[in-house]
């Protein structure tokens, strides 16, 4: 009996060392080397303070800065241990009444927006936790982070048209907005000025 066992745990052994062990630590270590801004989750600082990822969509709901897409991860949305959709089809209510509200608070937030709404403005990503917008989403918002930054809209968007990130080898992809970059630029170039409505 053992003869016929012992190859096969020999080999289950040598390929958890293998596989389990050393193929692991040689791609972290090529990673570190080669890509180590990647290979550490693509965090952003401010100073010495990692404040996210640009690869990880985070909440904004304050009106001096860009909202990202709605999230259904997790309870509350973006929960990076939950990534998920919610995987409701078109005709299920549940999303149609939470498309609704996402369309009900953007006009409320967006008051002198009179255009089209974005779709990815009211949808969430498969994942949950896109950190991108289209250009379009971005331009949709402009008037009130001019107006809650006290500046011309002129210079917000021109802020945005310069964060349009273009598709990867100029074909894969859709042109976008790191909403979080965004917002990092906004908070350089534009302190918050609080506005007293007369």
């Amino acid at each position: 009996m053992w003869q016929q066992l012992l190859p096969g745990l020999r080999i289950k052994l040598f390929m958890t060392v293998v596989l389990g062990v050393i193929y692991p630590l040689m791609m972290t270590g090529i990673s570190q080397v080669i890509f180590p801004k990647q290979a550490n989750g693509s965090l952003i600082k401010a100073g010495d303070k990692v404040i996210g990822s640009e690869l990880i969509g985070q909440s904004f709901s304050k009106p001096e800065y860009f909202h990202p897409r709605p999230s259904a991860a997790g309870m509350n949305g973006y929960d990076a241990t939950a990534s998920g959709g919610s995987n409701y089809g078109p005709t299920n209510q549940k999303l149609l009444d939470r498309v609704k509200a996402s369309i009900d608070q953007f006009h409320k937030d967006n008051p002198g927006y009179q255009g089209p709404i974005p779709a990815d403005l009211v949808t969430a990503s498969a994942s949950g936790l896109d950190p991108h917008i289209s250009p379009d989403s971005a331009r949709a918002q402009v008037e009130r982070v001019a107006k809650a930054r006290g500046v011309q809209s002129d210079q917000v968007n021109d802020l945005v048209e310069q964060s349009i990130e273009t598709p990867d080898l100029g074909i894969l992809g859709e042109p976008r907005v790191n909403v979080l970059r965004l917002n990092l630029a906004l908070d350089q170039h534009f302190a918050v000025k609080h506005v007293v409505e007369q």
